[in-house]
């Protein structure tokens, strides 16, 4: 098991440490949760006003591939009185989320940051800047870049068949093309988390940056399963997942190296050893 060396602030006891009982850490999540909930109603409340201009731009992707493959203007069907509300209800929520993911980020720093020391509570208004920027940014790759070249992938399978006799033409229902666009935005945005995840598990000291390169192998493989399950089953889109993700996932080990903790003298031997073992092999 790995160990580090510890450091003078490392045999400190955490600022104000104190110890809470089950019940008490969840007392303390359930107001977390309020507060992010309370953050959340001036967000989605702006999103439902502009709810109307929210859904052209969410169908933008979708009439854009169209127009690419010389079909009709898309036309939205819904086959309940209450699907327009729910969808309009659905985007004003996502779009709320996204605005309000500062606020989000910052509570659940503040959830984590009783058992921090001086040092790393410091990091909890960079911790909530990158979080958004991070999410944001993977909500946007996948609405940008995903979206239009996934959506006419998509679509391109349809139209006349060889016999020229039957046309495949999509009907569009409203639920069903929103489920996949939020979908697909909330997964960009959590996959886009990673540096964040990564760099906080190293500055816990819960890893360092060498643990983090020998597990990149690993990475890949799990990187690539996500894109196949989070993506349109087309490989241009699942490439386009999972080279950010590797990507993000290599960036997080520059900045384990940085904020982390150094691998100890005997870790380090141990892994040297290792690595001479496989290459003997």
């Amino acid at each position: 098991m790995a160990t580090f060396e510890p450091k003078e602030a490392d045999n400190q006891e955490p600022e104000n440490d104190q110890a809470m009982s089950f019940f008490e850490h969840i007392a303390e999540l359930r107001k977390r949760l309020i507060y992010s909930l309370l953050g959340m109603v001036p967000t989605v409340s702006a999103a439902w006003v502009f709810r109307q201009y929210l859904f052209e731009i969410l169908v933008a992707p979708l009439s854009k591939a169209m127009q690419e493959l010389g079909m009709e203007s898309p036309t939205i069907h819904y086959d309940k009185v209450t699907d327009m509300f729910v969808a309009y209800l659905k985007i004003a929520v996502v779009v709320g989320l996204i605005g309000a993911s500062p606020w989000i980020f910052w509570h659940v720093w503040q959830f984590v940051a009783p058992g921090l020391y001086r040092r790393e509570k410091l990091f909890a208004i960079p911790f909530a800047l990158a979080s958004t920027l991070f999410f944001a940014g993977g909500a946007f790759f996948g609405y940008f870049v995903v979206f239009p070249l996934g959506i006419e992938t998509l679509l391109g399978m349809g139209g006349q068949l060889p016999n020229r006799t039957i046309l495949l033409e999509p009907t569009i229902m409203i639920d069903k093309y929103l489920s996949f666009s939020t979908q697909m935005l909330l997964a960009f945005g959590a996959v886009f988390e990673v540096p964040v995840f990564v760099s906080f598990l190293a500055l816990s000291g819960l890893v360092n940056w060498k643990q983090l390169l020998k597990f990149g192998r690993w990475w890949v493989v799990i990187a690539a399963v996500f894109s196949a399950l989070l993506t349109p089953p087309d490989i241009a889109s699942q490439l386009l997942m999972l080279i950010p993700l590797i990507a993000l996932y290599f960036l997080s080990v520059g900045i384990a190296y940085f904020l982390g903790p150094k691998p100890s003298a005997p870790e380090a031997e141990d892994e040297e050893k290792s690595d001479i073992t496989v290459a003997s092999k």
